[in-house]
């Protein structure tokens, strides 16, 4: 039987209590035109896949200063947690996670820091606002939607450009226990949903340029024989 907790204010770490009961979703649909999503295996789908660990993000409307805000969606299998991550750099810095999971068969939502030298999880407090968590067997699902996230540190230049991580993990009696990244995208801007889907080149059609080379080699073909036909015979 699916667990589901409601929450509309959260930060760091809140373990929740049964709460108002309510469906939350996670699926494909608006992939790539509505919202910007990353999964492994490759095109799984988590409303029908329980092994499929997927992450999407749509922008809302742009609220100057404060930028745009993001909502999240997050599912995947973990007896632990689950956890999406931002980074301007996955290799120096640090990156912020959002981990959804479960404690004693109770949803739990914080957020934290990995230092990406060393991979040291360390408490962050980031607000996330209509936090919803839904279990269902060792299967962890959320929503959640963060503001003002900027990927530069100049309030007056405002970047949705990040690297996402999708990872899982175990719950200790101290917290949580290491992560493990099993997804890593290239820097992606997170307002696009089609930031990550991959482009192919219209291929050249016959007509137009493409056709020229055939008609000149006709006309060569055509004056050789006419100059042929010109040369006086032995």
């Amino acid at each position: 039987m699916e667990q589901v907790w409601i929450l509309l204010l959260s930060s760091v770490m809140l373990f929740m209590v049964p709460g108002v009961q309510a469906q939350v979703s996670v699926n494909r649909t608006g992939c790539g035109l509505t919202k910007l999503c990353l999964e492994t295996p490759d095109d799984c789908d988590p409303s029908g896949n329980s092994s499929c660990l997927f992450g999407s993000v749509a922008a809302g409307p742009h609220m100057p200063p404060n930028g745009v805000n993001l909502s999240f969606e997050l599912s995947g299998q973990s007896f632990g947690y689950v956890a999406l991550g931002l980074t301007v750099n996955a290799t120096v810095g640090s990156t912020r996670f959002f981990i959804c999971g479960k404690r004693n068969e109770t949803f739990f939502f914080r957020t934290m820091s990995r230092n990406n030298t060393n991979e040291m999880l360390t408490a962050e407090i980031t607000t996330a606002v209509d936090v919803q968590g839904a279990l269902s067997g060792d299967v962890i699902r959320c929503l959640f939607t963060v503001g003002g996230l900027n990927a530069t540190a100049l309030r007056s230049s405002h970047s949705t450009t990040f690297s996402v991580l999708l990872g899982r993990g175990n719950v200790t009696d101290g917290g949580v226990g290491p992560l493990t990244v099993v997804l890593s995208s290239d820097p992606l801007d997170l307002t696009n949903p089609g930031s990550n889907v991959n482009t192919t080149a219209t291929p050249p059609t016959t007509s137009g340029a493409g056709g020229a080379p055939h008609a000149h080699a006709g006309l060569l073909l055509l004056l050789g024989f006419l100059a042929l036909g010109l040369l006086p015979t032995l």
